[in-house]
C-alpha cells in the first residue's frame, strides 16, 4: 500500500462566474473529507482564484492555478505571474495541459520554464502529459509520454520532482466520455514513475504523485484509485458540480 497521500483536484477550464463559484463553496462547506486522507483542489480560471482563497474557510481545500506564466514581469499581456499566485496563497497550477499544447501551441521548453518559475515563487506544478488517439492506436503511448516527461523535468532538483504532481491524461478520453480502463490509465502512470526513476532514483519515483485524469467520474474513481501507481484524479466536468465533485471523494469519508 503507498504511504503517498491522494489529491483529488477539479478543474474546472472555462466556466463557472463569481456566484455559482461561491455557491460551490457553500455546497461543500463542511463536506470535504479530512486533510489526512486526501488532498483535495480546485483549478479555477484566474479571476476566480482569489474568490476560492478567501471563501474557502476552514475547509481543507487547495487551490490551483490553470495555467501560469514563466516570467514574474514584463510586457505579457494577459498572462499571470507566478509570484502573484504565491502572493495570494494559491498552492497549485496546472501546467502543460493537453489544451494548452494544442490550442495555444506550448512547448515542451515553455512547460519546462514554467514549473522552474513554479518552484522559485514557492508554488507546486501539476505537470500534465498525455497521448493522442492516433498515438494510443499505434502503440506509441510510452514513447510519446517519456519524451513529454523527460523534458518537462529537464534541470529540476530531485527534491522538486519528489515534491510535485504529475498528470496523465490521454486527450482521447478528456471531455469525450471515454475512460481509459484502470489497467491502461495505471499501466501508462507506470511509465512515468519509470522515467522519473531513471531520471532521479527509486526514492524520487515513489514520492512523486501521479494523477489519471480523462472523464473520471464517481463511479470510476474508486477502481482507478485502487491501483498501484494512480495516486489522484484531475477532474473535468464532474468537479463542476457539488453533489458529483463530493462523490469522487466518498471514499475517502
Amino acid at each position: 500500500m503507498s504511504s503517498r497521500k491522494p489529491i483529488i483536484a477539479g478543474n474546472w477550464k472555462l466556466n463557472k462566474n463569481l456566484k455559482e463559484t461561491l455557491a460551490f463553496l457553500s455546497d461543500i462547506d463542511g463536506k470535504l473529507p479530512s486533510e489526512d486522507k486526501v488532498e483535495v483542489a480546485i483549478a479555477a480560471p484566474t479571476m476566480y482564484l482569489i474568490p476560492l482563497v478567501h471563501h474557502r474557510g476552514n475547509n481543507p481545500l487547495k487551490v490551483a492555478a490553470e495555467n501560469v506564466y514563466f516570467e514574474n514581469s514584463g510586457a505579457f499581456t494577459g498572462e499571470t505571474s507566478p509570484k502573484s499566485l504565491a502572493d495570494e496563497g494559491i498552492e497549485y497550477s496546472i501546467i502543460g495541459h493537453s489544451e494548452r499544447r494544442e490550442y495555444f501551441h506550448e512547448t515542451d521548453e515553455d512547460i519546462n520554464k514554467k514549473a522552474h518559475a513554479l518552484f522559485a515563487a514557492g508554488v507546486t506544478p501539476i505537470l500534465c502529459c498525455g497521448e493522442t488517439l492516433e498515438t494510443f492506436e499505434a502503440g506509441k503511448t510510452a514513447e510519446w509520454v517519456s519524451g513529454q516527461i523527460e523534458a518537462g523535468l529537464k534541470g529540476l532538483s530531485a527534491e522538486q520532482v519528489a515534491s510535485m504532481v504529475i498528470a496523465y491524461e490521454p486527450i482521447w478520453a478528456i471531455g469525450t466520455g471515454k475512460t481509459a480502463t484502470a489497467e491502461i490509465a495505471d499501466e501508462t502512470c507506470g511509465v512515468v514513475r519509470s522515467v522519473v526513476e531513471k531520471l532521479y532514483g527509486k526514492n524520487v519515483s515513489e514520492a512523486v504523485r501521479i494523477q489519471y485524469g480523462g472523464s473520471v467520474k464517481p463511479e470510476t474513481v474508486e477502481e482507478l484509485m485502487s491501483k498501484e501507481n494512480i495516486d489522484g484524479a484531475l477532474v473535468g466536468g464532474a468537479s463542476l458540480v457539488a453533489e458529483s465533485f463530493l462523490g469522487l471523494l466518498a471514499m475517502y469519508k
